[in-house]
């Protein structure tokens, strides 16, 4: 099957595009929604859409050899019922037009890969979308055990770094570290305060900078701290990626 992988510069993306290649399928273009240029923000009040580190996305083409397709975030999260009908204006009609438009230039895409693990919120409307467009959802991570999950990541070779922390025992300190290091972190975490290790409750935000379907890596040169909140038990700051650069892999 051919698909389109919608990206959010996360691990959970990633991941997925990785097993879906594993069941035999073709990742044959990239997607992704970010923050309107006139917002002059990095980050929306999105249910649907991780927008932090959208300004290093465009790496992504040349990292897979492929066609990225984006288009900016204009709806709000108006529809917020479990079930989803087509709503005017609502988040998730960005995506519908996003996919409807690559369709009309890849109709050979017959599937959507998403790195939904535990977000129906998320699910159902990609679903929803999906079914509009006579696609399929492929979600292999879907209700898997996030501890299990989270180091198969880092052994299947997912680099990826925190770009956003918001929770307890998360600090601006944590930013820009690999999951490899906070792998043991995020495993105290979940003991003492019940932390989503895989951040499915919005504890965190990453950014994968290689994997093994990138035919190039990203290099970080320059990143700078934004501090949303400065709480001494939970934080909130993310990276804006500033200067990043492409490299060869052996």
């Amino acid at each position: 099957m051919k698909v389109l992988a919608l990206i959010s510069g996360g691990k959970d993306s990633a991941y997925n595009m990785m097993q879906c290649v594993a069941h035999g399928h073709e990742i044959v273009a990239l997607a992704n929604l970010k923050p309107p240029v006139a917002s002059g923000k990095d980050e929306l009040d999105s249910y649907m859409y991780q927008t932090v580190g959208h300004d290093a996305i465009h790496l992504y083409a040349d990292c897979m050899e492929l066609p990225l397709y984006r288009r900016e975030i204009t709806g709000q999260p108006i529809a917020q019922d479990s079930e989803y009908t087509t709503t005017t204006n609502d988040e998730t009609e960005d995506l519908f037009f996003l996919i409807k438009e690559i369709l009309e230039k890849q109709p050979d895409i017959q599937g959507v890969s998403v790195g939904a693990i535990m977000s129906n919120y998320q699910r159902v409307r990609v679903e929803h979308v999906c079914d509009r467009l006579g696609l399929k959802s492929l979600a292999y991570l879907w209700e898997r055990n996030q501890k299990e999950l989270l180091a198969e990541m880092v052994d299947a070779g997912v680099h990826a770094i925190l770009i956003k922390v918001a929770a307890m025992g998360l600090k601006a300190s944590h930013l820009g570290k690999t999951l490899g290091q906070m792998y043991p972190e995020l495993c105290a975490l979940n003991d003492k305060y019940d932390l989503h290790i895989c951040g499915e409750g919005g504890e965190y935000e990453t950014f994968t900078l290689d994997c093994p379907l990138f035919k190039k890596r990203i290099v970080l040169d320059e990143a700078e701290t934004v501090v949303h909140s400065d709480d001494a038990f939970a934080p909130v700051g993310y990276l804006r990626l500033k200067t990043c650069h492409l490299e060869n892999k052996d």
